[in-house]
């Protein structure tokens, strides 16, 4: 079977950041981690150099025509946001569009992508700095400013740089598993999965040192017996610090406080279990530390403005081996 064809549109003044957000997710082989591997395509709008608005110059292998037979195409930015994009990239997306491709707007792309009409009548995302002026330019849509990405099935749109990425694991996990995702995250080192109506949730990491010393070994017996108690006194004991030591030292390495970084490590606990089994939500809310189903409840929705039962739904073993399963090929 044909690699899927990830299409990304470059255009001159593009900012190398933004181009370079499709290409850490789609265009690195990563084959031999178990990971779906891409035919991964920067396509130019125009022949010729590209030249970014960092300074350097990029060659693009591919034109619009390529753009044909894709399964995914990207808008990663848009140059000019009063202007409306030339009517032959226009075209050239809603072309893809018709032949099946998922239509994405990173951040400013949105705008280029909207100009085909495709959001019309539909929810979308930008920049938040820049929904009023989205807003007013396409009446017809519906922009959120508050989301990281809407995924409307055959069109996605995501706020900024960090939520582009965001966006591009998402097509990962819906498409392929999220297993394939989170194999990607970790290689990549981003949370495994935000979503997109979701404050942003952001996976706070214990700093690594060559010897992991008493305060660093704390922290790992905690992220190991979650379903166990710890409090702030029993984990600095533990460490071997006072409990002012230890929460000056946390606040410092981690930039959080202990508790809140307790709770993170819990609702991520969750996370999986609820991906990779079907436990109940009592026995979830157990062994991810938080003593019942309504804590649990709460706090995943404090987190992640969503429901556990929810969360399951869109991405338990089962749901993403039925969406693989009919995937378009």
């Amino acid at each position: 079977m044909a690699d899927p064809i990830v299409a990304a549109i470059a255009f001159d003044g593009i900012s190398p950041f933004h181009l370079s957000v499709p290409c850490l997710v789609f265009a690195e082989d990563r084959a031999a981690l178990g990971l779906p591997r891409f035919d991964f395509r920067i396509c130019a709008i125009e022949s010729g150099p590209i030249h970014t608005e960092a300074g350097l110059t990029v060659t693009a292998p591919h034109g619009l025509g390529s753009l044909d037979g894709a399964d995914i195409v990207i808008v990663p930015s848009w140059r000019d946001l009063d202007d409306p994009p030339p009517a032959f990239l226009v075209e050239a997306l809603l072309r893809a569009h018709r032949n099946g491709a998922l239509i994405v707007g990173l951040c400013l792309g949105t705008f280029a992508v909207a100009a085909t009409g495709l959001l019309s009548g539909r929810r979308a995302a930008t920049h938040w700095a820049y929904t009023e002026q989205l807003q007013a330019l396409y009446p017809d849509m519906i922009v959120d400013p508050d989301v990281l990405y809407i995924d409307n099935g055959d069109v996605m749109t995501s706020a900024g740089v960090a939520a582009g990425l965001d966006c591009c694991l998402h097509i990962v996990r819906a498409r392929y598993g999220a297993e394939a995702a989170l194999r990607l995250a970790r290689q990549i080192v981003l949370s495994p999965h935000r979503q997109g109506g979701q404050a942003q949730f952001i996976e706070r990491p214990i700093a690594r040192t060559g010897n992991a010393d008493r305060f660093t070994q704390a922290l790992d017996k905690v992220c190991k017996t979650l379903d166990e108690t710890h409090s702030l006194d029993s984990v600095a004991a533990a460490a071997g610090l006072t409990r002012r030591t230890f929460t000056r030292r946390f606040q410092k390495s981690i930039g959080t406080s202990f508790g809140d970084w307790l709770i993170d490590q819990r609702v991520a606990l969750a996370q999986r279990l609820l991906e990779a089994t079907e436990k109940s939500m009592d026995t979830i809310a157990f062994e991810a530390g938080f003593g019942s189903a309504t804590s649990l409840r709460q706090h995943f929705a404090a987190r992640l403005r969503t429901s556990p039962a929810q969360y399951r739904r869109e991405f338990s073993k089962s749901t993403q081996e039925e969406r693989v399963a009919y995937a378009p090929r």
